[in-house]
């Protein structure tokens, strides 16, 4: 049975003697976490519902099925944009070192999101040797195998760019060019074109793809068509949408559609 004795704060799972421990948490739509970091690294995921993550390099959009990770340290906060069924980790540094040193979001697959949940039933110092620490190692090897999805919207300093990402992120399908957003923000289009790549290394068409990518997740999620999403975002048809998206992922968001309307199980039929 689960251990229904479980702590919601973070901080109580930051220095517990287990390689890999499991939090789970419970949040209403809009509200959000503080301001924090963690001693550990966490794979912040949830089971059910959609949260926006934001750090000092980024932002992300975790529909589920979709988990960040993020390294010790790492300055963040979360806000539920539903209702939130959090069921995360958090793994010890000097074993999180082999998972990367930078925030990046994966694909959860069914056994990963099985382990999650099978480890929350144990207690959160579970015996060793023993079922704990066997789930343990296989979470560690299940994110060992997991795949990167590349959506990330990295975030500006600059706060001419920054009034240009925040009012995108505010209107994803806004039809201004980026001569208008220099207008906009007493800036010239030569010193935005300039500023996106140096600020976040991405040129500004693919910077507003992101935002597009991410939106697009969100909205599939929720069950939205692929002709809803791309009139949304502002693309002349579903098929230039879908080019975009398969350009960049590598597969159609007819297929993640499907995905999101199938039930998550271990043995599909």
């Amino acid at each position: 049975m689960p251990d229904h004795s479980r702590s919601k704060d973070h901080r109580d799972y930051q220095r517990v003697p287990r390689v890999v421990t499991a939090i789970s948490r419970d949040e209403e739509h809009g509200i959000s976490g503080t301001p924090h970091h963690h001693e550990r690294a966490q794979l912040l995921y949830a089971t059910q519902g959609m949260m926006r993550v934001l750090t000092d390099a980024g932002m992300w959009i975790l529909p589920p099925r979709r988990a960040l990770w993020i390294p010790p340290g790492v300055m963040h906060h979360w806000t539920a944009i539903s209702k939130v069924s959090m069921r995360s980790i958090y793994i010890e540094p000097q074993t999180a070192a082999a998972f990367g040193d930078t925030c990046r979001v994966i694909e959860v697959s069914p056994l990963l999101r099985e382990l999650i949940l099978a480890l929350l039933e144990e207690p959160i110092e579970y015996p060793l040797p023993g079922r704990g620490e066997h789930l343990a190692m296989l979470i560690l090897s299940e994110l060992a195998a997991a795949t990167t999805v590349p959506i990330a919207i990295p975030w500006p300093r600059d706060r001419r760019l920054l009034a240009v990402c925040s009012a995108i992120m505010a209107d994803p399908g806004s039809d201004k060019n980026i001569e208008q957003w220099a207008d906009q923000v007493g800036a010239s289009a030569r010193t935005l074109i300039r500023l996106f790549p140096k600020e976040t290394g991405l040129h500004y068409r693919q910077w507003v793809q992101q935002v597009h990518l991410a939106e697009a997740f969100g909205r599939l999620a929720q069950g939205q068509s692929v002709g809803e999403i791309a009139a949304a975002l502002g693309y002349a048809s579903a098929s230039a949408f879908s080019a975009m998206f398969r350009r960049i992922l590598g597969k159609t968001p007819q297929h993640y559609l499907t995905e999101w309307r199938q039930p998550l199980t271990l043995h599909p039929a």
